[in-house]
């Protein structure tokens, strides 16, 4: 039996590109740049693919090209009636296979919408989580030039809209973690990896079967990060202090952020201003919580829909 994928998961600018460069860097892991593409497979086959359809649907994959992925070399280790898991599987064991690795991962923080997709597709896969002070993830996500968010993604314009789509997919994979067990799903903190880097590698490698390479975390310097203004920080060794929301955020957006997702900032350990909540009951938070993730939502399936998105993400023909 092949081992299992490794999926890291977490809200945008949680640290998710820094752990995937790290992981990366394993001489038996390989783990991409974001796939984007599971869930247009996903739509178009059954549990058990059409072979020459499937294949058909890989040619179309911008992914794959930069990637520089041989749709043949993909169609080589197919069968017809594969379970769709293992077909699209077999993309991930090509690129690794590519670069002389033997397990591949998969990070897409998109995915965090699609967590019963993942796990349908994959049973056995495991799931490392990393988490981040949502305020400082929002102070970095609302700080990134306009252009590459709203080619990328459906767009929070304020904390508060952060601060909805952070709480709702954190919780959504605490919930997967839960279901699936500690076995197969660890929570690290971005926190703690920027502080003892090689203390958090070395737990995500036990976790998931490996050996700790200490190599791993030699990765500043050798990232190209030309095109991608945003990520600039990968020049570094690991860095605590690079946001922070008590200096960056002004006490409107501290107090927005912490209305919609101060229970779960609390419950994680994270610390909370003083002023918390003085305006809303207990009931009240709920209903307006509710209400502005509905929101949310709403404007993330319609962004989805978009000509926006269908160009980055162009739907199989």
């Amino acid at each position: 039996m092949s081992p299992p994928p490794l999926l890291v998961l977490g809200v945008r600018r949680s640290g998710t590109t820094l752990l995937r460069v790290v992981l990366d860097r394993h001489s038996q892991l390989a783990i991409p740049d974001e796939s984007y593409f599971v869930p247009q497979l996903a739509g178009r086959q059954r549990s058990a693919i059409d072979l020459d359809a499937f294949v058909d649907d890989l040619r179309r994959i911008k992914t794959l090209r930069d990637w520089h992925v041989s749709v043949e070399d993909v169609r080589a280790r197919l069968r017809p009636g594969m379970p769709l898991g293992e077909a699209i599987g077999a993309v991930y064991e090509t690129y690794a296979a590519d670069r002389g690795k033997s397990r591949w991962g998969d990070k897409t923080p998109m995915y965090m919408q699609h967590l019963p997709l993942l796990q349908r597709l994959w049973p056995d896969a495991l799931y490392v989580h990393l988490i981040r002070d949502g305020r400082d993830a929002a102070v970095s996500f609302l700080a990134m030039p306009e252009g590459i968010v709203t080619k990328s993604w459906a767009h929070p314009k304020t904390a508060a809209d952060f601060a909805c789509q952070w709480r709702s997919e954190v919780k959504a994979a605490g919930a997967l973690g839960v279901r699936v067990g500690p076995g197969r799903y660890l929570e690290v903190r971005y926190e703690a990896l920027v502080a003892d880097p090689a203390a958090e590698i070395e737990r995500i490698c036990t976790f998931a079967g490996l050996p700790f390479e200490p190599g791993m975390l030699d990765y500043a310097g050798q990232v190209d990060v030309s095109a991608k203004p945003h990520q600039q920080s990968l020049m570094r060794p690991p860095t605590p202090g690079l946001r922070d929301w008590r200096t960056e955020f002004g006490p409107e957006d501290v107090a927005a952020f912490e209305t919609v997702a101060g229970d779960l900032l609390a419950e994680l350990g994270y610390e909370l201003t003083a002023d918390l909540h003085r305006s809303l009951s207990a009931s009240a938070r709920r209903t307006w919580y509710g209400v502005r993730v509905a929101a949310w939502l709403a404007a993330s399936g319609a962004l989805q829909r978009s000509p926006a998105w269908k160009k980055r993400h162009p739907p199989l023909p």
